[in-house]
């Protein structure tokens, strides 16, 4: 696992840009089918736009026809952490990465895909970068 990576706001701005700083670091949420990966079928690794954690890969992303980026389940079990969200009226459970803390999306089960988990992480595209590779089988 990474070491915790911890900055000011301030440092945050600088590196961010405005839409990214609101996502990862104010727990917005990007319209849905505007993201850069939504609809992408690119082989890789999904990282933390802001940190550079590995997150997700491709083998897990599947269509979920909801607008943003859509994983069974992440790349390994600590790369990410959980919080409660009570938020908006509805109680959901919020992914953020573990190395910095940034927000990601949120996560959801129950809902039917035909996945091994039952699971949808739903993944805002600012939050990620893909970095395109062939992965091994």
């Amino acid at each position: 696992m990474s070491p915790k990576i911890t900055k000011t706001d301030e440092e945050w701005r600088a590196e961010l840009s405005p839409q990214e700083f609101h996502v990862l670091r104010e727990s917005g949420t990007e319209r849905a089918y505007t993201g850069e990966y939504w609809d992408s079928h690119e082989e890789g690794v999904y990282a933390c736009r802001a940190c550079g954690a590995e997150l997700f890969t491709s083998r897990e992303k599947f269509d979920s026809h909801c607008g943003w980026p859509s994983f069974f389940a992440p790349l390994a079990g600590e790369s990410v952490r959980y919080l409660e969200d009570v938020t908006m009226g509805m109680k959901r459970i919020e992914v953020r990465c573990a190395t910095c803390d940034s927000h990601l999306g949120h996560v959801f089960e129950g809902e039917g895909y035909p996945t091994p988990t039952d699971q949808r992480y739903c993944i805002n595209s600012v939050s990620l970068t893909l970095r395109p590779k062939a992965l091994d089988s």
